[in-house]
C-alpha cells in the first residue's frame, strides 16, 4: 500500500487536493513509525534503552524531512562557480610561515578519525582500522603513531576521539589497551544505531533491539554526517572544550595522507574572533580516477558541498567534467568545536539526506537514510576550501590501494607515509589488481615480496598470477592469466612495457 504512496509523496504534485491527501498520508507514515519505534523499544530496559531512545529521536527527524522531500535538493539552474577567495591554494596558507610557539595552537586541536567501517570489501572481519597496511602496522597503529611523534616534539596534548559504530567499538575497544603507555590520550564515541526501513511499507525491518540472529541486518550506523549528533551526545564534545580545545581535525582512518597539518591549524587559530573559519574543507585537484568525488559549489550564498546522488540523471557527465568540477572533497576538514555546539542546541545542523538502497541477503529491499559530514559546510560562518597537494589524499580502500602503500613508492617515518624523493613523478600509478586479489589474505599469498614500482606508470593483473622475491616493474605492465592457466613472474624480474599472457608457469625441478 505504502510504496505508491511514497512515490507520490516524493513527485509533490501540485494539486490542491493531492497536497491535502499527501500530508494526510505523511502524517499517518510517521504516526506508523513513531508507534513501531515505540514497540522496538520496549523490547530492552536500561542503558540499551535510554541510548536506543537518543538515537530515535535523531532517526525521527532524519525521517520526517525525508518524507518533506519533494524532487531533488538542488536546481541545477542555480549552482555557481565557487568565488575565487572561498577555495585558497595550500601554498598560499603554508607562505604564512608558522609561529615560534607552535604548542600553543596544537593545545588547541583533537584528532578525530571516523572508525565506524568493517574491513569486509578487503575479505577481512573486525574494524578496517585493525588491517595491516605498512610493516605490520595498521590504520590505527600509524595513526597513533602520528600523534604520539607530534606530542612529543612539540609537548604537546593533542588527544585522538574514534567515532565507532556498533560494529566496530567492542573490537575497537580490545586494541585500544595496547597504546596505553604512548603518548597520546584516546577516546571513543559511537555513532548512532537506526533501524532500516522496508522499502514497501516504509516501517522498521528490526523486531526488537537485539544485534543477533534476523535482528542482525535490521541495523545499520547512518554516515559520518552523524558525528555532529553523536559527538554531542556522547558529552565528549562538552568535555573537550572544557579544557580548552578549540578545533577538530576529521578524516577517514583509512585516508593515510591525512596527518596534522600544522599550516592549515595556525591559519585557523591565527585569525580574529569574529572572522574565525569555522569550518575547513580539504579539497584536491580532480583527476578522470575522481569524477564521482563531492565537489563543493556556490549555492544561493552559500559555499555547499555537491555529491553525485543529488545530482539530477541529466547533468551527472556534466557533474564528472574534469573541466568544470576541478576539485573534490578528500573529507578531511577542520571544524571548530564551539560551532558545532551551537548549531546542535540551535537544532540548525541542516544536512541533505542520502537515501541508499540496499537488498539484505533474505532478498528484502531496505532503504538506508544517511548524511555526510562534509555536508555541514553551509550551516558553519566563514566556510572555506583549502586546495591541498594530492598527497593528502591517500585512501585504501581496495588491494590495489595497499599495494601501492606496502611498495617502495612511499617511506615511512613517525605513522606517516610520504613519497620517495626517488620517483620522478608525483602522481601515483594506475594500478588494477582482479578479483584473485580482492582479499587481504588472498592478495598476500601472491606476492613473495612487493615489487620494486618506482618507475612504474600502470600496471593491470588479472587471473592467477603470482610475484616472485624482487621483481621490478616499469612503465606500464599488463599481466593476464587465462582462465585455468597461472602465471608465476620469476624472482629478479624485471617488466617494463610489457604484456604478458597465457600460461607462464615456473616449475622448480
Amino acid at each position: 500500500m505504502f510504496v505508491g504512496v511514497y512515490h507520490c509523496l516524493r513527485k509533490g504534485v501540485a494539486n490542491g487536493g493531492m497536497a491535502q491527501f499527501q500530508e494526510m498520508m505523511r502524517q499517518q507514515l510517521e504516526s506508523s513509525m513513531h508507534t513501531e519505534l515505540e514497540k522496538l523499544l520496549d523490547t530492552s530496559t536500561g542503558a540499551e534503552r535510554d541510548v536506543s531512545k537518543k538515537d530515535f529521536e535523531g532517526f525521527n527527524n532524519l525521517f520526517h524531512r525525508f518524507l518533506q522531500v519533494k524532487g531533488p535538493s538542488v536546481e541545477w539552474i542555480k549552482i555557481q562557480r565557487p568565488p575565487e577567495d572561498s577555495i585558497q591554494p595550500y601554498d598560499k596558507i603554508a607562505a604564512r610561515g608558522l609561529p615560534d610557539n607552535v604548542a600553543n595552537s596544537l593545545n588547541k586541536l583533537v584528532v578525530v578519525k571516523l572508525n565506524g567501517g568493517l574491513g569486509t570489501s578487503m575479505g577481512c572481519k573486525g574494524p578496517k582500522s585493525l588491517i595491516s597496511v605498512r610493516n605490520e602496522n595498521t590504520f590505527l597503529d600509524l595513526t597513533v603513531q602520528q600523534i604520539e611523534h607530534l606530542n612529543k616534539t612539540y609537548n604537546t596534548d593533542v588527544p585522538l576521539v574514534l567515532m565507532n559504530s556498533f560494529n566496530t567499538d567492542e573490537d575497537t575497544k580490545k586494541i585500544l589497551q595496547k597504546y596505553t603507555h604512548h603518548r597520546v590520550k584516546i577516546h571513543t564515541f559511537n555513532q548512532s544505531r537506526y533501524p532500516r526501513i522496508n522499502k514497501e511499507s516504509l516501517l522498521p525491518v528490526a523486531s526488537n533491539l537485539n544485534m543477533n540472529g534476523q535482528n542482525t541486518d535490521g541495523w545499520y550506523p547512518p554516515g559520518h554526517g552523524d558525528i555532529y549528533a553523536s559527538f554531542y551526545n556522547s558529552g565528549l564534545l562538552d568535555q573537550l572544550i572544557a579544557q580548552g580545545k578549540e578545533y577538530i581535525f576529521v578524516s577517514n582512518i583509512d585516508n593515510l595522507g591525512a596527518t596534522v597539518d600544522l599550516h592549515i591549524l595556525h591559519h585557523l587559530v591565527s585569525q580574529p574572533n569574529g572572522k574565525r573559519c569555522e569550518f575547513v574543507m580539504e579539497v584536491t585537484d580532480k583527476t578522470r580516477a575522481d569524477v564521482k568525488g563531492g565537489t563543493l559549489i556556490q549555492y544561493e550564498g552559500k559555499l555547499r558541498l555537491l555529491e553525485i546522488a543529488q545530482v539530477p540523471k541529466a547533468h551527472v557527465d556534466e557533474f564528472k567534467s574534469v573541466s568544470k568540477f576541478k576539485i573534490f572533497n578528500t573529507n578531511n576538514l577542520w571544524i571548530s568545536l564551539a560551532a558545532i555546539k551551537r548549531l546542535q542546541e540551535q537544532k540548525a545542523m541542516d544536512l541533505e539526506i542520502i537515501v541508499n538502497p540496499k537488498t539484505l541477503d533474505g532478498g528484502q529491499n531496505v532503504i538506508q537514510l544517511e548524511t555526510a559530514v562534509g555536508a555541514a559546510i553551509k550551516c558553519f560562518d566563514n566556510a572555506l576550501g583549502i586546495n591541498v597537494p594530492r598527497s593528502r589524499f591517500l585512501p585504501v580502500k581496495t588491494t590495489s590501494d595497499l599495494l601501492l602503500v606496502m611498495s617502495n613508492l612511499y617511506s615511512l617515518e613517525a605513522g606517516s607515509l610520504t613519497m620517495s624523493p626517488k620517483r620522478e613523478f608525483p602522481t601515483t600509478p594506475h594500478v588494477k589488481l582482479g578479483s584473485s586479489f580482492t582479499k587481504v589474505q588472498e592478495y598476500l599469498t601472491r606476492f613473495e615480496s612487493i615489487p620494486d614500482m618506482l618507475e612504474l606508470d600502470h600496471l593491470t593483473v588479472s587471473g592467477d598470477v603470482t610475484f616472485g622475491k624482487n621483481v621490478s616493474l616499469k612503465g606500464t605492465v599488463i599481466i593476464i592469466a587465462n582462465h585455468g592457466d597461472r602465471i608465476d613472474i620469476p624472482a629478479g624480474s624485471m617488466l617494463e612495457n610489457k604484456i604478458v599472457s597465457g600460461n607462464l608457469r615456473i616449475l622448480d625441478h
